[in-house]
């Protein structure tokens, strides 16, 4: 079984933001598969379905990005998922708009939900996409860059990376981490 991972915030006015990268990519995913995400647990809205012929569960922590290591623990526990079974997806200033970075391991970088995940789990081996999301032009707007609301051309741009992330997803439960990194770095 894996626990596919996207971090984001819950509250409607987050929907379309950099910062919910994770969340898209998840829906993304959700829609193509027919998997509903309308059950909740541990803080989680999630579904289970069939992807590539393994049994995934589909999660997006309702706990607020910085905390998102607080749902995931609970059901990586409850459904005695190894680490590495777990993908973690989400959104990266230092990567650039359109793109995705996929690591088979390591550090949360800067990133707080990241960070969370690594707290929680008490281990850096899970698997993880970072979407791109650039970097702002003034590094104070940092906050507003990643939570402010986009226009529709922004966001078309980034829906390039949504849209690899989800491929890579895909490719990772075929063929494992190794292929989707060799695939999509």
């Amino acid at each position: 079984m894996y626990l596919i991972v996207g971090l984001g915030n819950p509250e409607p006015e987050y929907s379309k933001t950099r910062h919910n990268m994770g969340f898209d990519v998840i829906n993304k995913i959700a829609k193509k598969y027919e998997i509903d995400i309308t059950r909740n647990k541990f803080n989680g809205e999630y579904g289970s379905g069939i992807i590539e012929n393994q049994k995934v569960i589909l999660l997006k922590p309702q706990t607020f990005m910085n905390l998102s290591g607080q749902c995931i623990k609970p059901f990586a526990d409850f459904y005695k998922i190894p680490v590495e079974n777990i993908l973690v997806i989400y959104d990266d200033m230092d990567v650039e708009v359109g793109t995705i970075k996929i690591r088979k391991k390591g550090g949360p970088g800067t990133h707080n939900g990241a960070k969370s995940v690594v707290h929680e789990l008490v281990n850096e081996d899970f698997p993880r996409i970072r979407v791109g999301i650039g970097k702002p032009v003034d590094e104070y707007d940092a906050i507003d860059y990643v939570i402010g609301p986009l226009d529709e051309e922004t966001y078309k741009n980034l829906e390039v990376g949504i849209e690899k992330a989800a491929e890579a997803t895909d490719e990772f439960l075929k063929n494992g981490i190794d292929s989707a990194m060799n695939k999509y770095n």
